[in-house]
C-alpha cells in the first residue's frame, strides 16, 4: 500500500546569502574563518593604533638621577605618559605636551641641574679630616652660588668656582679669595652691566675677604662679560652708556628736524642725520678770590689801642754796659759857655718831659670768594647737521614732474633746522641742507597665498601625520580587496544557490502535492499523479535537497513545469 502523500513543511524564512553561504561550511572551515576575519581587524586595529601612538621628543637630556627621579615622579602626578633613553639621561614625553610640561616642571624648580648645595653636609661621617670639610663647605657654597644665579630669568644654567687659600698668620703670606662664574645663557637672552654688577657683587657678598674685582663672568661661548679694575680707565672712550646716551642726543635732534621740516616738503621727503659731540669729562674747580681792602670805617673788624705815659725824670736810664761803669774824662769847655749865675727874673731851665708809649691795632674784614664749579657731563661741544631735501613734485600735462627748489625756499627750510638745533656759531656747529631728486626703488609685487598653497603648507608642516593616516588607510584597502572581499563574496555566492535550491525544492513540493490531487498540468505522464510521493518532515536541508533530485530524475517533467514557470515570471 502506497503511503499518503504528506502536506509540503513551510519554507524557511529568508536570510541573507552571507550567512545562508557562512551556514553551508563546515565546522572547521567556520573556525578558519573567523579567526582570519578575528587576525585580519586586530592587525588593522593595531596598526591604526600604531600609526596613532604620538610622537615622543626629548623633554630633558643628561639630566642626572636625583633630577631624573623628581622628574619622572612630578610627570606621574601631571597625567603626562614618558619614556627613558640613552641609559634614563634622557626624558621624552608626547611631542605635543613638550612645552607645557617643561613649563610645569619650572614652576616646581626642576631640573636643578644636578648640583649639590648644603645638603651635602647633612650626611657627614664621623672621623672625617679637616681637609674634606673644607672642601665639602666649599662645593656646597659654589653650589648654593650656581642655583642662586641660575634663578635669574636670562640664565639658562651657571657653575662657580671658588678659590679659597689657606688662612695664614703671617700678614705677608695671606692672599685674598676669587671666583669665576660660567653661565649659559638662553638663546637671544644677554646681561646688561646692571645685572652682571648684581651677580658679580651677589658672589662676593657670600665669600668672606672677596673683593667684587675678583669676580671672573664668561658665558658659554667664552666672552668675558666682566671688565678688570683697570680696563675702565683703559676703555674710558667706549662706554656702553656714553654711547648710548650719544645715539640718543642724536636721534633726538634728527627727529626734530623731520618734525618742523614735514609737514612743508611732505612725508618721506626729507632725510637728516645728525653728529654730535658731547663732553664727558667731569670737572671739579674750587676758586678762592682776594679783592683790595675797603675803607676803614666800612669793614673793621676790631680796633686796639694801649698808651703809656711817665713823669719820672730820675729815672736809671743809659746804655747798660762796662763803658757806663768807667770814669768820666777831663772836662772841656765849650767855645760858647753861657755866662756862669744868670740874673735873677730871668726864665727857669725848661724840665725834661715824662717817658710816653702808645701802641695802636686795628683789624680789617678781607674780601674772600670761593667759587665751586663742577662741569656738567654730557654737555654738547659741537654739532653737525645734513638735511637732504626732495625735490618738489608737480603736476604737469598729466604727468608729475620734479622740480628743484629755489635758492629763498632752501634759505628758509635751512633756518628752521638751525633753530630746530639751537645752532651756536661759536660752538663750531655746522648744518649743510642739501636739495636733490629722491631715487625712488623699484616696487615688486609680491603675490599673496593662494589657497592651494595654504593647504600645501599646512599639508607639509602635518607630512608626518598624513603620511601615517594615508598608510592606515592603503592597508585597510589592502586587507579588505584582498582578503575579506573574496571571502564574502564567495560566502555570498554560495549562499544564492542554496537560497536558489530551496526555491526549487518548494516550488517542486508544491508541485508534486498538486499533481496528486488530480489537478491538471502538474502530474506525470498521461496526467496520473506521481507514483512515489516525496515524503518530508524534519530529515534535514540535506535529505530535502536529495529528495528534489530524486524528483528530478523520477519525473522530469514537473522540474520542466517548474523552470518554465521561474522563465515565464522573469
Amino acid at each position: 500500500m502506497a503511503q499518503a502523500p504528506t502536506s509540503p513543511q513551510a519554507p524557511p524564512p529568508a536570510s541573507p546569502p552571507l550567512l545562508q553561504g557562512f551556514f553551508r561550511l563546515t565546522n572547521v572551515q567556520k573556525v578558519l574563518l573567523l579567526v582570519g576575519v578575528a587576525a585580519a581587524i586586530a592587525v588593522t586595529v593595531a596598526f591604526v593604533s600604531w600609526a596613532r601612538t604620538p610622537d615622543y621628543r626629548v623633554l630633558f637630556s643628561n639630566v642626572t638621577d636625583r633630577d631624573g627621579g623628581a622628574i619622572i615622579a612630578a610627570l606621574q602626578q601631571i597625567n603626562v605618559p614618558y619614556r627613558t633613553a640613552e641609559g634614563g639621561g634622557a626624558i621624552l614625553v608626547p611631542a605635543d605636551r613638550v612645552y607645557e610640561s617643561r613649563l610645569r616642571l619650572a614652576q616646581q624648580g626642576l631640573p636643578r641641574g644636578g648640583s649639590i648645595g648644603f645638603e651635602l653636609l647633612e650626611n657627614q661621617r664621623i672621623g672625617t679630616s679637616q681637609f674634606v670639610e673644607q672642601v665639602n663647605f666649599q662645593r656646597a657654597l659654589e653650589g648654593e652660588l650656581a642655583r642662586t644665579v641660575q634663578a635669574l630669568g636670562s640664565v639658562q644654567g651657571a657653575r662657580v668656582h671658588l678659590a679659597i687659600p689657606r688662612p695664614s698668620v703671617f700678614v705677608r703670606d695671606q692672599q685674598k679669595p676669587s671666583a669665576s662664574v660660567l653661565v649659559s645663557l638662553f638663546p637671544g637672552r644677554t646681561l646688561d652691566p646692571a645685572q652682571l654688577a648684581g651677580i658679580t657683587h651677589l658672589v662676593a657678598s657670600s665669600v668672606p675677604e672677596l673683593a667684587p674685582s675678583a669676580v671672573t663672568i664668561v658665558d658659554q661661548a667664552g666672552n668675558l662679560l666682566t671688565q678688570g679694575p683697570g680696563a675702565r680707565e683703559a676703555n674710558a672712550g667706549l662706554d656702553a652708556g656714553q654711547l648710548k646716551y650719544v645715539q640718543a642726543v642724536e636721534q633726538g635732534f634728527v627727529r626734530r628736524i623731520e618734525a618742523i621740516l614735514t609737514p612743508i616738503v611732505g612725508q618721506g621727503n626729507v632725510r637728516a642725520q645728525v653728529t654730535a659731540e658731547l663732553d664727558f669729562s667731569t670737572v671739579e674747580q674750587t676758586a678762592e678770590t682776594y679783592k683790595p681792602n675797603p675803607a676803614p670805617e666800612q669793614a673793621i673788624r676790631s680796633q686796639q689801642t694801649v698808651e703809656t705815659l711817665g713823669d719820672n725824670p730820675r729815672e736809671a736810664s743809659g746804655v747798660p754796659g762796662a763803658l757806663s761803669n768807667q770814669p768820666p774824662g777831663a772836662a772841656t769847655a765849650p767855645l760858647n759857655a753861657p755866662a756862669k749865675g744868670a740874673a735873677k727874673g730871668g726864665p727857669a731851665e725848661a724840665q725834661p718831659p715824662g717817658t710816653s708809649h702808645r701802641e695802636s691795632t686795628t683789624n680789617y674784614e678781607l674780601d674772600k670768594t670761593i667759587t665751586h664749579t663742577r662741569a656738567e657731563a654730557g654737555a654738547v661741544r659741537r654739532l653737525s647737521a645734513a638735511v637732504v631735501v626732495n625735490h618738489r613734485r608737480e603736476v604737469k600735462e598729466g604727468k608729475a614732474e620734479a622740480t628743484p627748489l629755489n635758492e629763498a625756499e632752501i634759505a628758509q627750510l635751512n633756518n628752521l633746522v638751525r633753530q630746530a638745533i639751537g645752532f651756536n656759531e661759536k660752538r663750531g656747529d655746522t648744518v649743510n641742507l642739501v636739495n636733490a631728486a629722491f631715487t625712488e626703488a623699484e616696487r615688486v609685487e609680491v603675490a599673496g597665498p593662494t589657497l592651494a598653497s595654504e593647504v600645501t603648507h599646512r599639508l607639509l608642516g602635518n607630512l608626518n601625520t598624513v603620511l601615517w593616516a594615508v598608510a592606515a588607510i592603503v592597508a585597510a584597502l589592502f586587507l579588505y580587496l584582498v582578503v575579506v572581499r573574496p571571502v564574502l563574496r564567495d560566502l555570498a555566492l554560495a549562499g544564492e544557490r542554496d537560497i536558489a535550491a530551496q526555491e526549487a525544492y518548494a516550488q517542486a513540493m508544491a508541485a508534486a502535492t498538486a499533481g496528486g490531487d488530480g489537478q491538471p498540468g502538474q502530474g506525470g505522464a498521461g496526467g496520473a499523479p506521481v507514483s512515489q510521493p516525496i515524503i518530508t518532515g524534519g530529515r534535514g536541508f540535506d535529505a530535502d535537497l536529495q529528495a528534489v533530485k530524486d524528483l528530478a530524475r523520477q519525473e522530469p517533467q514537473i522540474v520542466a513545469n517548474v523552470v518554465k514557470d521561474w522563465v515565464g515570471r522573469e
